[in-house]
């Protein structure tokens, strides 16, 4: 929660001290807008908010600051509360998750994060380095399958599909409990690159009808509009089942969730607030909602 709160200190900090012995008035309304706005809330959920808030005030015929305060804390948890989703291990044999985002995103990392957090859940992991375009990012997984006991399926000049497959089909013949296949990053607007991870999605239904079963989008919290952009093109090419949120260690606004719940409600199985593997926790509404009113 600590780390939660430090992470989003520049919004709550817009956000709580405009309630400091205010006075309900339109300037006020004015002052919230602006700060959800720069929060990267975006138009659309802020107005959202804002007509709620003034309904809510008048209805309940509000006349303190504090309780206008409150009164947008319920309305934050009521908007993110559907984002809020667990991630349900031990439905399949294996349960196979494909994990895509652009460059930048953290994405490699929080494979190794989200790894981690599985083996501490008594599940055994295989990790397929579907990033063929980057050696590095297959390094990368390598170096965290040596650190985690966690085999590793890489081809050196592999077809991303065919590394899915071959990675499906060994986790049914070891009776393993999860696959993880990273994906190519790449930005929705090349499109080739898009329909290359929809062949890997494809390519991994026949190595086991059914699957995926997840397919996560790792998003940088501090890209703003741009994350809920990205959301939207992953999620039409793929059906995106989860969010991983990363980076929510300093910079970041936090009010891009608001967005995405308002416009693309896709649950946010996990945020990232800090660079330590325990820095991977569950998304709570209520948490979050606390650690951006402050």
């Amino acid at each position: 929660m600590a780390r939660l709160k430090a992470g989003l200190s520049k919004t709550s900090s817009n956000l709580s001290t405009l309630f400091v012995g205010a006075k309900i008035d339109d300037d006020l309304y004015d002052e919230l807008e602006t700060a959800l706005l720069m929060s990267d809330a975006g138009v659309e959920a802020t107005q959202f908010l804002l007509d709620a808030l003034k309904r809510k005030v008048k209805n309940e015929r509000l006349t303190e600051a504090a309780q206008v305060k409150s009164a947008l804390r319920e309305l934050l948890v009521e908007m993110l509360s559907p984002l809020q989703k667990p991630l349900v291990l031990g439905r399949h044999q294996p349960l196979v998750m494909m994990i895509a985002g652009v460059n930048g995103a953290g994405k490699t990392t929080t494979i190794g994060k989200l790894a981690k957090h599985m083996q501490t859940h008594r599940q055994s992991v295989l990790l397929a380095a579907g990033d063929t375009f980057r050696a590095a990012a297959r390094e990368q997984l390598a170096v965290w399958g040596q650190r985690n006991n966690i085999t590793v399926i890489a081809q050196e000049s592999g077809d991303p599909a065919a590394v899915a497959f071959d990675a499906v089909q060994s986790a049914q013949a070891r009776k393993i409990d999860i696959v993880m296949v990273d994906t190519a990053g790449r930005l929705p607007t090349q499109l080739h690159l898009m329909e290359e991870l929809k062949k890997v999605k494809r390519v991994i239904a026949k190595a086991m009808p059914e699957a995926p079963h997840e397919v996560l989008l790792v998003i940088d919290g501090n890209t703003g509009q741009n994350a809920l952009t990205q959301v939207k093109a992953f999620d039409d090419a793929l059906n995106l089942t989860g969010l991983v949120v990363t980076k929510l260690d300093g910079t970041a606004k936090g009010g891009v969730l608001a967005a995405i719940a308002r416009t693309r409600p896709i649950p946010v199985y996990f945020i990232g607030v800090g660079e330590q593997i325990e820095d991977l926790q569950p998304f709570s509404a209520e948490e979050f909602v606390e650690a951006l009113l402050g």
